[in-house]
């Protein structure tokens, strides 16, 4: 059957749901109706068309078809650390673009800020001195974004850029040389780096969602039509069968449904605030919950895990550089489980959940204030972490998995890992955010009955 024939098919199948669920389609035209959401929504696909556009601007001075050849081999491949700064940067890594190094060097300097915000007492004390802190705080973090640019973009110039040949063709390409052409680049990659980040905060402020997180998002799925389609003739004009693809979608479908359950899950902890009374009015006195998320740490375990997994590839290399080996694999299902409790320590700080209830005049039934609240949160934690970070694991072996099973190394990576979290906790944040424009407008939310997220 054609490709052509079948992708019209998949269309017109979506057309059809699209257009039978009446309930969707009425959210879809209040949210045109609220002319703030409106114009955050246009405003946020145009800034992200910026940087898509600016995604495929090649570094003056490199030969995109010699660069191209010589990062072939981990342009789909998000197992290693390379595949993993391409999928960040929306395959811009791989083109040399000026916006190659994307937002990874801001990444990295907001993890070392959290660290240093659990070590260091100054951080640790802008940490609880509310927005000010906040702002402070980014402030330092883009700082020290641009401390790793200047290590990043020499290297990454240096490794992939120079040693390909890109630039120099027999010492000399279009009358450039090596250090003539480093110095500018990285000046270029440094402003592009830092142009995202801009473009990231004004989604942000002005926009629909977190802004770095979208554009992280939409490098990724800018992957999926292309991916599709290789997976799409290989299952019509390689041996494989429409049926195998349909069986495929549904499996993707179920994968997905795991994953949104997984970025949901919470466990409520009760907390009882006492009664005040102030002339003639009563404080307090009401139950909350603080919800503790059964992951946590989100999708950092896994970078951190495929970035430390290039290392006993390098040493002993055989199955180490097989992905869809077993020792790969159980290697890194260790690292993923580990890198979670790791992660979820730095981010989780049950001492100031305690803190904050003590200040507050607020106490969880049944626990004694201060340090037995702090145990008791701790121990909590402790115990969710475990399923949260066994089924983080699972999800990052599947992709090796669906590999296994004979699927396209370009599509099987939207079976797990980093890509598939990172898509369906950005979806739903934004849908979340979209939802909130329409309840305060008195419309109704996005699904039937209840809210995306916050049942609780």
């Amino acid at each position: 059957m054609n490709k052509y024939i079948i992708v019209g098919i998949i269309l017109v199948v979506l057309v059809a749901l699209l257009a039978t669920n009446k309930k969707l389609v009425e959210s879809l035209k209040n949210i045109f109706k609220i002319e703030e959401l409106r114009s955050r929504i246009l405003f946020t696909l145009g800034l992200l068309l910026i940087y898509r556009l600016g995604s495929f601007v090649t570094l003056p001075g490199v030969d995109h078809a010699v660069l191209e050849q010589w990062t072939q081999n981990f342009a789909n491949d998000s197992s290693s650390l390379m595949g993993l700064l391409n999928i960040f940067s929306g395959g811009a890594f791989s083109q040399a673009s000026i916006f190659a190094l994307g937002v990874m060097p801001y990444i990295t300097a907001s993890i070392i800020i959290q660290l240093l915000g659990i070590m260091v007492p100054y951080f640790r004390k802008m940490q609880r001195e509310g927005e000010s802190g906040r702002r402070t705080m980014n402030q330092w973090t883009r700082f020290l974004t641009i401390a790793v640019l200047l290590l990043q973009a020499p290297a990454y110039l240096a490794t992939q850029v120079v040693a390909s040949g890109a630039v120099a063709v027999n010492g000399d390409f279009l009358g450039i040389t090596n250090g003539a052409f480093i110095v500018p680049a990285v000046i270029i990659l440094i402003a592009g780096t830092m142009f995202i980040m801009w473009l990231g905060e004004k989604i942000t402020d002005k926009g629909i969602g977190n802004g770095i997180s979208l554009i992280i998002m939409i490098g990724i799925v800018a992957r999926l039509p292309q991916s599709f389609l290789q997976e799409l003739m290989f299952q019509t004009t390689g041996g494989g069968s429409i049926i195998m693809l349909l069986v495929e979608l549904v499996f993707l479908a179920l994968v997905f449904m795991l994953a949104i359950a997984i970025v949901q899950a919470v466990r409520r902890i009760p907390v009882q605030y006492a009664k005040r009374i102030v002339g003639n009015k009563q404080y307090g006195g009401v139950r909350q919950y603080i919800p503790l998320k059964l992951n946590a740490a989100n999708v950092m375990p896994i970078i951190f895990a495929q970035a430390l997994m290039f290392i006993p590839g390098l040493i002993w290399g055989g199955q180490w550089l097989d992905i869809t080996s077993f020792w790969y694999n159980f290697t890194l299902v260790v690292l993923v489980i580990a890198f979670t409790y790791f992660y979820t320590a730095i981010i989780v700080n049950p001492q100031m959940m305690a803190d904050d209830m003590k200040r507050n005049g607020g106490f969880i039934p049944g626990v004694k204030p201060g340090k037995s609240t702090v145990a008791y949160i701790d121990d909590i934690m402790t115990r969710i972490t475990l399923p949260g970070s066994v089924f983080l694991a699972i999800i990052t072996i599947l992709p090796a998995v669906a590999m296994s099973l004979g699927i396209t190394q370009g599509f099987a990576y939207f079976f797990g890992g980093t890509s598939l979290l990172i898509m369906v906790g950005v979806v739903l944040d934004t849908l979340k955010q979209i939802e909130s424009y329409l309840l305060m407008r008195h419309y109704d939310g996005l699904m039937k009955t209840g809210r995306i997220q916050g049942r609780y």
